[in-house]
């Protein structure tokens, strides 16, 4: 099968969140798709299914190298990259994608080189956690962890404990305890924590983020695109710009050498619900064919 290297959500090529792009022809059984995930060894890859008809959205699976997942946002991007370019004949101006959490929309960019936009699942928040204990997780000290916002369990189809972070050297210093971690995974419903602070690494960026993942084979991602929308619904539901209304970048992937972009829309309606789109962009780096 025909396959493609992608960065997703990167300032140039050879930045951003590395990504598999298989294109199936045929249906693959799940444990191969596992293991072709595992051999890649990417945070993930993802797998375009053929579709039910003309106007069926595109679907596709995404697997890390250790376990497949409902939704995740940078294969999400790349999936639409490659549907739109190498799958859609008509070239829509939105993909529309089936993941296991639901049809996931990604406008294609409105002009060469812009970010693509994915329009995520509104957010459920849930149980929020104790600031001491993902401190001693994370390694650092309890009062580097801001107080006045809860660290809580956030999920737009893949859940993510967000972590308000006070200043970057904190950011900087997070080191996972496993041995705490998953002694701790095993009660929490979210596997996935991403820490943010207020504080820029430049000027471009707005706020500054990590994802840690070991459960999923990821000891530290790039660049979170799903995570990412779980913070854009954090910010506004808890107020943290002030706004139910935020237009941000964040920069992430720099202390694991893949520093990454990402754009960030949120807006609360009046119902009470959020919408969320994250964007970024998408280069292609490599082709082939896959022997499976």
């Amino acid at each position: 099968m025909q396959f493609r290297i992608l960065d997703v959500f990167a300032e140039t090529k050879y930045s951003g969140n590395q990504l598999g792009v298989f294109l199936c022809e045929t249906a693959l059984p799940e444990e191969t798709m596992q293991r072709i995930a595992r051999e890649l060894n990417f945070s993930e890859s993802v797998f375009l299914l053929s579709r039910e008809g003309a106007d069926a959205p595109v679907g596709i699976r995404i697997f890390t190298p250790a376990h497949e997942v409902d939704f995740a946002g940078h294969p999400s991007l790349g999936a639409a990259f490659a549907a739109y370019n190498y799958l859609l004949k008509d070239r829509p101006e939105t993909v529309r994608l089936l993941t296991k959490a639901g049809i996931i929309p990604v406008e294609m960019p409105k002009e060469e080189g812009g970010p693509l936009w994915m329009r995520q699942i509104p957010p459920v928040f849930g149980e929020e956690f104790a600031t001491s204990e993902l401190a001693d997780i994370l390694s650092i000290d309890a009062d580097a962890i801001l107080e006045k916002y809860p660290v809580q369990d956030v999920s737009t189809g893949l859940p993510h404990i967000i972590i308000p972070v006070a200043t970057l050297d904190a950011l900087r210093a997070a080191k996972v305890n496993k041995e705490k971690y998953f002694r701790f995974i095993e009660r929490s419903h979210a596997k996935n924590l991403l820490l943010f602070c207020p504080e820029a690494r430049s000027e471009t960026h707005g706020v500054s983020v990590r994802m840690f993942a070991d459960y999923l084979g990821i000891p530290e991602d790039p660049a979170t695109g799903s995570g990412n929308g779980c913070l854009a619904g954090y910010l506004v539901k808890h107020r943290i710009m002030n706004s139910r209304k935020i237009e941000c970048v964040v920069g992430q992937g720099h202390e694991i050498g893949r520093p990454s972009l990402l754009f960030l829309k949120a807006e609360e309606r009046d119902d009470g619900a959020i919408d969320i789109m994250v964007g970024g962009r998408v280069f292609e780096i490599a082709s082939g064919e896959w022997t499976v």
